[in-house]
């Protein structure tokens, strides 16, 4: 039973509901001032999780491949398009395709989401997710206080990744290792924290852009361990 992904899929719906209601109620004051508290919260969880990594020249070349592949294919450009287009349909969307570019990305391609749903399908441990779902539901409230209901249907990708991952779980964590997970955590880390920067409005990082790092994270940190290290030590 995917007990954690639904109570974070959930989270986001509830708290997207919830924003999109009292989104008139709450002063703008009130909305930065929790919204620069999200991205500081952004900023400390990535912070958690890259300094786990254990070989930091295969991280940063996963980030740097990776985002490569992701302008080579225009990733950002279709995801915001897509946004776009389901925003224009949406009454109540009122917020720009470039902040729930930003939403989707924090909620399904956080490192700690995609490895909770790996963990959740393979050990039945819910605890990473269930911890997820907390800030996702308070962050989903506030950007949906300015965008709208549509930060609802961010749930739909997620849910549609991350059982993905959970149903895969069996297949993908037996062919890894403790280095390769936490080198993997590593490079959802570096999202999480450019995802931050986009919260505060310090700087638009393209982290749509930044989501095929998540896949060559592993195969890069295995071929770093077996090929590349033994030559140089």
């Amino acid at each position: 039973m995917p007990t954690g992904i639904l109570i974070n899929v959930f989270s986001v719906i509830l708290g997207g509901l919830l924003g999109s209601v009292m989104g008139d109620r709450l002063s703008e004051n009130y909305k930065n001032t929790l919204n620069m508290i999200f991205g500081l919260s952004a900023f400390g969880m990535g912070i958690t999780v890259v300094i786990l990594m254990r070989n930091m020249p295969a991280v940063v070349f996963a980030v740097i491949l990776g985002t490569s592949i992701g302008v080579f294919l225009h990733l950002g450009d279709c995801i915001t398009n897509g946004v776009t287009a389901v925003q224009q349909k949406m009454s109540g969307g009122q917020g720009n395709a470039q902040e729930l570019v930003t939403v989707i990305v924090l909620f399904c391609a956080s490192g700690t989401g995609i490895y909770g749903s790996l963990v959740s399908g393979m050990s039945g441990d819910h605890s990473v997710l269930i911890a997820k779902s907390i800030l996702d539901f308070f962050t989903a409230m506030i950007f949906a206080c300015r965008l709208g209901k549509i930060v609802s249907l961010v749930a739909i990708p997620q849910f549609i990744i991350m059982i993905s991952l959970y149903l895969l779980a069996g297949v993908i964590l037996p062919l890894t290792n403790d280095v390769m997970i936490n080198d993997f955590k590593a490079v959802g880390g570096f999202i999480m924290l450019a995802s931050g920067f986009r919260m505060l409005q310090l700087k638009q990082f393209p982290t749509a852009d930044m989501i095929p790092s998540m896949i060559v994270a592993m195969p890069i940190s295995w071929l770093w361990m077996t090929y590349i290290l033994p030559l140089v030590s």
